[in-house]
């Protein structure tokens, strides 16, 4: 059984921020709305292929060059180099600019105010959660913000879970991870971390990966759950 954890890693693209806005980009230069998800599928597709074969290249490579795929098949006639690079630019700077779901800064100043500590450990760039978390006034709440950079393999691979947990000093099983992705649920509880799946959009949890230990429909109800466990 899982215990009430010391330590909560939070994934953040979806899990923390509101990528929604990268649709009105993504539109702002002829290209359709719903775009954004087969791009950002895209990407962490790429990530997660590279991360199996040995390799690595940072979130902001990747996902330039998945997105200057997605744009040139996307008949909205950006067939010009320059302007598609124009274009990837617009878009991309749009990452800063995310504010977080309007359930996150109840569900962390709630950890925070248990005595739990507080990280991030992203697939993308660290610092650009910093406005986000900044506009959202919960930066202080979090003790570390990572990235895999550090270990230089994406998640779902054991090695970020394993090292961020590491670098916090606390064992696996006394950490816990909250994300939106089931793939990310499933990569720490592989790695023994407790898993929390936040599932706001009311979709069945893939049968192909583990059941995450707790789930809820927004991030307080998911912290509640956390902090109802057994801290033995």
């Amino acid at each position: 059984m899982p215990h009430r954890p010391e330590l909560v890693v939070f994934d953040v693209n979806e899990t923390l921020t509101d990528l929604s806005p990268l649709r009105d980009r993504l539109e702002s230069v002829g290209a359709p709305r719903h775009l954004l998800d087969s791009w950002f599928a895209a990407t962490l597709r790429d990530g997660f292929a590279l991360t199996s074969v040995g390799a690595y290249a940072d979130f902001a490579a990747v996902a330039k060059s998945t997105l200057r795929t997605a744009l040139a098949g996307s008949g909205v006639g950006l067939t010009d180099e320059a302007k598609r690079e124009e274009a990837v630019t617009e878009i991309l700077s749009g990452f800063p600019a995310l504010d977080v779901h309007p359930d996150v800064p109840a569900g962390l100043r709630r950890l925070h105010q248990a005595g739990v500590r507080l990280v991030t450990l992203t697939n993308g760039a660290a610092e650009l959660s910093r406005g986000s978390f900044e506009r959202a006034g919960v930066l202080d709440l979090f003790e570390r913000r990572l990235s895999v950079s550090e270990p230089r393999r994406w998640k779902p691979a054991p090695e970020p879970y394993l090292w961020a947990v590491g670098e916090c000093g606390v064992p696996a099983d006394r950490a816990a991870l909250i994300a939106v992705h089931p793939w990310d649920t499933d990569g720490a509880a592989r790695a023994g971390l407790t898993s929390a799946w936040i599932d706001r959009s009311g979709t069945p949890f893939p049968d192909i990966f583990r059941a995450p230990d707790l789930t809820g429909p927004d991030l307080p109800s998911v912290v509640e759950a956390l902090l109802a466990l057994d801290p033995a």
